[in-house]
């Protein structure tokens, strides 16, 4: 099955794409007459006279025409640097063309999905623009899910091929055995190798399975292949499936218009002039990367990839390849500011650093910016395109001391250029909450950086859509300048004799202690209280505190009511992305019990 326009356009009538089609539907929207007429059957107002809707002024917005522009600017420039691999942007234009020649060559059409099980690598990074130019959607699978999930994600998207890299085909071996009792056609698999690699045992497993391998396919392409550009620019790009902090993952689809608005509201945001030097720590099967797969290609920069990183060899890298930019969440921020002095490298020069994911505690901005690192904050959801919302910074703010400056950069600020709107509403009227900084509404958001919609989820889409906004689902509150700051999710906001405790604010107070490396504070069920807080946290490492003391510390800077009163030090499941897995902390707080009986009965 293809995600065509009929599936997304769920308010647009049955469109016939054929070519024939096509070219009668382009001839007739050339028309003045007929858009004069249509523009008065819908009460739109007059079109001024000598306006004519064309292909000379109307093409469909998308981030792959950042490619080909690329390859000229900066024909001779790095565009991907991976160990000993280096290619230019002319280099990468070549290589995605002929990949997407491959791609049609196995007979993939305009709608079908291509997925991927892939790291940072060069061919990560050349399937965004590959799989779109074949007119294909590319859905990039997070590389630590397992083969069953896999296997469900592969049959959910009804993906016809899927590039693995060789680190994960047991997984993926794994799904296609699973899916092998319910369908018949397994998507075609084609096998990423290391750029140097020839290990026997890889080529027998490709052979075994009757496929290909990724280099050797890509040069079956052909240079002289028509790239199919999108018939709307609302046609999706990609398919990205959301990391399942709070739930099962839903099928998030991009358009080629939002990838292409995003992309460039995230460089420049990111303050990405002329040829950045990225280092890439965020994953790219995460929202595409935050976009900035396309984004440093519009800007002719330099990916530094890397298949896995240490907080030693991201200060090796930064050293190495004098880079400018680098992007990852508060747990790669975490790994940086607590790295060993024999570790660290001194910064080449100023290095620009993007945060989100997660709410990042003031304490780790602080220390972050104390080596050197400028952080910008950046906020957002796989609905929003990853970033969407950015905390601009205000010139009276540099006279704050350094530590409330890394208080204000924690808020989550307000829209980038690329978006509309976000508020603070209240979800049952829909009204915006005073900007008092007190009152807790849910963020919402409306513009052209909104997903199209749930694949194959109606109901979930036009529930996130209720009331004509994106419902996050986040709880914050508005500041008397406009600036948004989050509290917590609407799942994680606990109710404690009936205050509601945001869990965010009481692991920020954690995060200050000197011992503390990780935390994260769920609810945990009180027969008296409803709730209480209780911290998950782990310890830096020679470190020691007991419990006692970490929740006097707590209290000495909290309300009594927020304060934990359970701590459990232990290290913290993770998404891929950096986001701790509160729904699994949520079950062990669950199996404890209740705290007031648990006292009662040892009186």
């Amino acid at each position: 099955m293809q995600i065509s326009r009929r599936i997304i356009h769920t308010s647009s009538s049955t469109v016939n794409t054929s070519p024939r089609t096509n070219n009668f539907h382009k001839n007739l929207i050339s028309n003045p007459m007929f858009h004069s007429q249509i523009r008065k059957k819908k009460g739109f107002p007059k079109m001024m006279e000598g306006t004519v809707r064309c292909s000379a002024n109307d093409v469909p917005l998308s981030p792959i025409s950042f490619l080909s522009r690329s390859a000229i600017a900066y024909r001779d420039s790095l565009s991907v640097v991976y160990g000993d691999v280096k290619y230019t942007w002319q280099d990468t234009h070549r290589r995605c063309i002929k990949l997407a020649s491959a791609i049609a060559c196995l007979g993939i059409s305009r709608g079908d999905v291509v997925a991927t099980l892939v790291p940072n690598v060069p061919a990560m990074y050349e399937l965004h623009f590959g799989v779109p130019m074949a007119g294909a959607i590319l859905c990039t699978l997070n590389i630590r899910h397992d083969s069953a999930m896999v296997a469900a994600l592969l049959k959910h998207s009804e993906a016809k091929v899927v590039f693995v890299d060789y680190q994960f085909l047991h997984i993926v071996q794994g799904a296609f055995e699973i899916l092998s009792k319910t369908i018949t056609n397994l998507p075609r698999l084609i096998l990423i190798l290391e750029c140097v690699q020839s290990a026997p045992t890889i080529g027998e497993s490709v052979s075994t399975f009757g496929n290909l391998e990724y280099e050797s396919f890509l040069a079956s392409g052909k240079l002289d292949f028509e790239v199919r550009q999108p018939n709307d620019e609302w046609d999706p790009i990609s398919l990205n499936y959301t990391s399942g902090t709070t739930s099962s993952p839903k099928g998030v689809i991009f358009s080629h218009r939002g990838a292409y608005l995003n992309s460039l509201a995230t460089a420049l945001i990111f303050g990405m002039g002329s040829m950045p030097r990225y280092l890439w720590c965020v994953p790219m099967f995460h929202c595409n990367g935050w976009c900035l797969t396309w984004g440093v290609a519009a800007m002719g920069g330099t990916n530094i990839c890397q298949r896995n990183f240490t907080a030693k060899s991201i200060f090796v890298s930064i050293a190495q390849h004098n880079v400018t930019h680098m992007g990852g969440a508060p747990t790669v921020l975490n790994m940086i500011i607590n790295a060993p002095p024999r570790d660290r490298r001194p910064l080449p020069g100023k290095v620009r650093v993007m945060t989100g994911a997660a709410p990042p505690p003031p304490q780790v901005i602080y220390k972050m910016e104390e080596l050197g690192f400028e952080v910008t904050h950046s906020y957002g959801l796989t609905e929003t395109y990853g970033p969407s919302t950015v905390c601009s910074w205000k010139t009276e703010w540099n006279a704050l001391p350094r530590d409330a400056q890394a208080k204000i950069k924690s808020r989550q600020g307000l829209q980038h250029l690329g978006l509309e709107e976000v508020d603070i509403k209240d979800p049952v009227t829909m009204k915006s909450v005073p900007s008092d900084a007190k009152t807790i509404g849910e963020a919402m958001f409306r513009g052209n950086t909104v997903m199209n919609g749930y694949l194959k989820n109606l109901e979930a889409t036009q529930d996130a859509f209720k009331g004509g906004w994106f419902r996050s689902g986040d709880l914050g509150v508005k500041h008397p300048d406009g600036y948004i700051e989050l509290k917590d999710r609407s799942k994680d906001i606990i109710i404690s004799g009936g205050e509601n405790v945001s869990t965010i604010e009481v692991e920020s107070v954690i995060f200050t202690h000197p011992s503390v490396l990780d935390a994260a504070v769920v609810g945990r069920p009180d027969d008296y209280w409803g709730e209480t807080p209780c911290a998950f946290v782990k310890l830096k490492d020679g470190c020691d505190v007991s419990d006692k003391e970490l929740i006097k510390y707590c209290r000495d800077r909290l309300p009594h009511y927020m304060a934990p009163q359970t701590v459990v030090f232990e290290d913290l499941p993770k998404t891929s992305t950096g986001k701790t897995q509160k729904f699994v902390l949520r079950e062990k707080a669950k199996a404890m019990g209740s705290l007031s009986k648990a006292r009662t009965s040892k009186l």
